[in-house]
């Protein structure tokens, strides 16, 4: 027996018009036509913390939303060459360069920079401390000291690559380096643990949360800038490029309120990445 044998009825038909002032609604509207594109990108970018500050800024001011695959910049790269993403925000200048000359893109924005820096055990057995990471790699080759290379094709490998190559170590690295094959907050877990050395950016060092013995021991070298770019993927290769909402994230990261927001990400007080479009 049905206590309220008409109830099916009245729900279908309230749900009925709900559904229709539900369409009707402005915010109904909005979120029906929200837009939402997707940005291939380093794992600097996400392990430091700076897209979760960043991103809902950006869509809080344009209403799209962004999703963001972080791999290393060599991976990035590809992904955007398949047409997979619709904006590159990496930080290998030489790679970034021929991507735009091979028509991945039709331009490169510089948008950041930060440095890397050199960190390893406090006691610092291959003597490395100073300025210089030329002379530093010298010396955890001689020493045969564990070295931890992230070996993935990131831009972070590609600097490290050059640093080694400065050494005049390319082919002979050392007997105590590793390569993981894995991405920086990864990297320096594995250096944490077995009081090795590595390469890493600033950004993902200052918001990493397990140092264990590991601190900085090699900055200020030059050559230890990094730079970061961002570009839209090419719609004329591939059509389905939401080009107009990527030049939106775009044209929003370079300009004063995209900038600005860049700058006032901190951890601990540090200021993890500087502002330079344009520069």
């Amino acid at each position: 027996m049905k206590l309220f044998p008409g109830r099916s009825r009245f729900v279908t038909a309230v749900m009925g018009i709900g559904s229709v002032l539900l369409a009707m609604s402005p915010f109904a509207t909005a979120a029906v036509a929200a837009e939402s594109i997707t940005v291939a990108s380093t794992t600097s970018t996400e392990q430091s913390g700076l897209f979760g500050w960043l991103l809902p800024r950006f869509t809080q001011a344009t209403g799209i939303e962004v999703k963001v695959v972080a791999v290393g910049t060599g991976q990035a790269i590809d992904i955007a060459r398949r047409g997979d993403a619709d904006v590159l925000f990496v930080h290998d200048t030489a790679a970034e360069e021929k991507f735009v000359a091979e028509g991945g893109s039709v331009r490169r924005w510089p948008v950041m920079y930060n440095d890397f820096v050199l960190v390893g055990p406090t006691g610092d057995p291959a003597h490395v401390a100073g300025k210089d990471i030329a002379l530093a790699l010298k010396k955890i080759s001689a020493a045969n000291a564990p070295f931890i290379s992230r070996g993935d094709r990131s831009g972070t490998h590609a600097a490290e690559l050059r640093y080694w190559a400065d050494a005049g170590l390319s082919g002979r690295r050392g007997g105590g380096l590793r390569e993981c094959g894995c991405g920086m907050g990864q990297a320096l877990n594995i250096a944490a643990s077995a009081g090795a050395y590595v390469l890493t950016d600033r950004a993902t060092w200052l918001s990493f949360r397990n140092p264990a013995d590991l601190t900085v021991l090699v900055e200020g070298d030059t050559r230890l800038f990094n730079q970061y770019g961002v570009m839209v993927v090419n719609p004329a290769r591939h059509p389905q490029v939401k080009v107009a909402e990527a030049q939106r994230l775009v044209d929003w990261l370079i300009a004063p309120e995209g900038q600005g927001a860049i700058a006032g990400y901190r951890i601990g007080g540090w200021q993890l990445f500087f502002p330079n479009a344009g520069k």
